[in-house]
């Protein structure tokens, strides 16, 4: 695919497009990239996406293509290079497993930084504490099933590994003190490989 045909509605800060940019760097599409922030008044998202979030996916006839998890399995399905979503069912559930996971954390981590920027009368402290929790326990999770594995599902590079990138990217943007490293050796490892790729090298968030 190529002449813009595709285009991305999201924002650079945001983990969930930047998995969507990843899978499409990866299998080589080409797209317009349409920078918005979600959370702005005045902002386009809802005219695409009723839920008001990013990513959404242009496709040429202007249909809307949302959540993340649908647009990358779109994109997957329309290239032939490098397919990240394994056609095996079992395979291809265990690579959606890890996705899960990995997002799981981000929505933890996501509704922990917005909880934390509400003015401190307003501020559930206990909320906040709870979802760094979540994130903590799924932290564990995935450093423990990764082990000394090269990839995360099966012996391939897959959409997995994109997922928990962009994830473990995001955590170390916005909780920087979070020191996710220092106790998970696994993933410390797996990150190192993966911000290699120029996938996500090109693709880091910026504020």
């Amino acid at each position: 695919m190529s002449g813009h045909k595709l285009k991305l509605i999201g924002s650079r800060t945001s983990p969930y497009t930047r998995k969507a940019r990843v899978v499409a760097a990866e299998k080589r599409i080409d797209f317009a990239f349409e920078i918005a922030d979600p959370w702005q008044p005045d902002s386009s998202v809802p005219q695409h996406n009723p839920l008001g979030k990013v990513p959404v996916l242009v496709l040429e006839d202007g249909t809307p293509v949302y959540d993340s998890r649908v647009i990358v399995e779109f994109l997957d399905a329309a290239s032939p290079i490098a397919r990240l979503i394994p056609a095996d069912h079992r395979e291809r559930i265990e690579v959606r497993r890890w996705e899960a996971l990995a997002d799981g954390v981000l929505d933890a981590g996501v509704a922990a930084r917005a909880e934390s920027r509400r003015a401190a009368g307003e501020r559930s402290q206990a909320w906040v504490d709870r979802q760094l929790g979540v994130v903590a326990r799924g932290l564990s999770a995935l450093d423990r099933e990764l082990g000394q594995r090269a990839w995360c599902a099966g012996n391939v590079y897959s959409l997995a590994d994109i997922a928990v990138g962009c994830c473990l990217g995001w955590l170390e943007f916005r909780f920087p003190d979070l020191g996710w490293r220092a106790a998970h050796a696994n993933l410390a490892r797996h990150m190192d490989k993966l911000v290699d790729r120029p996938a996500f090298a090109d693709t880091m968030p910026t504020a």
